[in-house]
């Protein structure tokens, strides 16, 4: 639950230009002590404080505190400010914050919250801009008891989206494949976790490979692949509030590659029947699939717009696999990939406004984005091999999944869509094959 709580401040920090422009951007001086440069790349990170949250328990409020301050931090767009150097270490959200002090350490944004631990846990927090002197946003929430890391997610997206304007990303889930073992028997089991890493859980045994998961818009449902031989797979769908599995069924020789639409009534697919891989889809309430697309090639990948009126897919009728982009009821499909090298894994953004990929080119893996008529192509990662990149719910940060080679295994990395702030995302082992689920609040 969350509710909004006093003022709003009208002045808007200009840390939102770090998510959307890649020119420079001026602001008025009444953002001055809040801008943001942008050039492409180029970034200043926001200087922001974070004090432990007032707490009945005050180890919890300091726990509570140190998961926003990864959180903030993590994205890439906040320096924290030294704790060492505040001139109070707990805050208070019911008290104005004595500005001058603060700003004396160089945050430009003050976090000043509360948290305690019942029957629920409740928590409340202001957020001040300490130039101005003025509160910027106030939040209230309550979450479960077992769940008290989600309060420290849900106060994280309160505080970027009263600096950002974007809707937050960090109460949400990932879903991937564990890998463990040898490299030539490696069991692959899917296991879900918060997206900063935490609270693992295993939803498969290993017994059989399963990989490509793919969650549903409202979380509760992730179809995946499972491997029944070196020619035959099968589709499933996993409930994950029940822990209940259905298969959906054998169209062909292979089925693989699904990903739900944006409504979460169907599911498209590709189907293997001799040489010729086409894409399908099915209503989950029922019926016979639907063939979308006809041929000798391969097409796969399939990947619904936001509005779920296209689909994006990659296909090598071309000779090397490429991008294309056709109507939701099938078609031949336009291609909106020209750069060099092959593309796949194509799949589109929450907001719509771009379909990341994977291509290779020049002995390397890249990760890219690009409009969805083509243009504007960007690399964002490059390495001996990245693959299969997944949107945060906001659209701006993505995650995919790395193998060195050897006798190492894949781990998962994040990156925001101007190529900045890079990192691994901690896993107890090796993963691959991330899916990020939607916003849990």
């Amino acid at each position: 639950m969350e509710t909004e709580c006093m003022n709003v401040m009208t002045r808007r920090a200009a840390l939102k230009l770090g998510l959307s422009s890649a020119a420079m951007l001026a602001v008025s001086p009444a953002f001055a002590q809040l801008q943001i440069t942008v050039t492409g790349g180029n970034f200043t990170p926001m200087p922001i404080a974070v004090p432990n949250f007032a707490s009945g328990d005050p180890s919890f409020g300091a726990e509570v505190a140190q998961v926003v301050r990864n959180n903030l931090t993590g994205s890439g767009l906040f320096r924290l400010i030294d704790p060492a150097g505040y001139p109070q270490q707990v805050g208070d959200p019911n008290q104005t914050p004595a500005f001058d002090a603060w700003r004396t350490t160089g945050a430009d944004a003050l976090v000043m919250g509360n948290v305690e631990r019942a029957g629920q846990i409740q928590s409340s927090l202001r957020l001040w801009d300490t130039t101005a002197g003025a509160q910027v946003t106030g939040k209230s929430y309550g979450t479960d008891p077992n769940s008290w890391r989600r309060i420290a997610h849900m106060a994280s997206d309160a505080i970027y989206t009263g600096l950002t304007g974007e809707s937050g990303y960090f109460d949400s889930r990932v879903i991937f494949v564990a890998e463990s073992g040898p490299k030539a028997n490696r069991v692959k089991r899917l296991a879900i976790m918060d997206q900063d890493g935490a609270n693992v859980q295993y939803l498969t045994d290993g017994s059989r490979p399963a990989i490509t998961p793919r969650l549903s818009p409202n979380g509760q449902l992730c179809a995946y692949m499972v491997f029944d031989g070196p020619t035959s797979s099968g589709i499933f769908i996993l409930n994950l509030g029940t822990g209940q599995t259905q298969a959906l069924g054998r169209f062909g020789q292979m089925n693989f590659a699904p990903r739900f639409s944006p409504d979460g009534r169907r599911l498209a697919f590709s189907v293997t029947n001799g040489a010729a891989t086409n894409i399908y889809a099915i209503d989950l309430a029922g019926g016979q699939p639907q063939q979308l697309t006809t041929g000798s090639a391969i097409d796969t990948g399939p990947s619904y717009s936001p509005d779920g009126s296209r689909i994006v897919f990659e296909s090598d009728r071309g000779g090397r696999p490429q991008i294309y982009v056709m109507g939701a009821g099938g078609g031949s499909g336009d291609r909106i990939s020209f750069g060099n090298g092959s593309y796949s894994t194509p799949v589109w953004s929450p907001k719509g406004d771009y379909i990341a990929f994977t291509r290779q080119s020049g002995g390397q893996f890249q990760i890219g984005i690009m409009a969805p008529d083509g243009s504007g192509e960007r690399i964002l990662a490059s390495s001996y091999h990245a693959e299969g990149p997944t949107w945060a719910p906001n659209g701006r940060v993505l995650m995919y999944f790395r193998d060195p080679g050897g006798n190492d295994g894949p781990s998962l990395y994040a990156i925001d869509i101007w190529g900045r702030n890079e990192r691994r995302v901690a896993t107890q082992g090796y993963a691959s094959d991330p899916a990020w689920g939607p916003l849990l609040s």
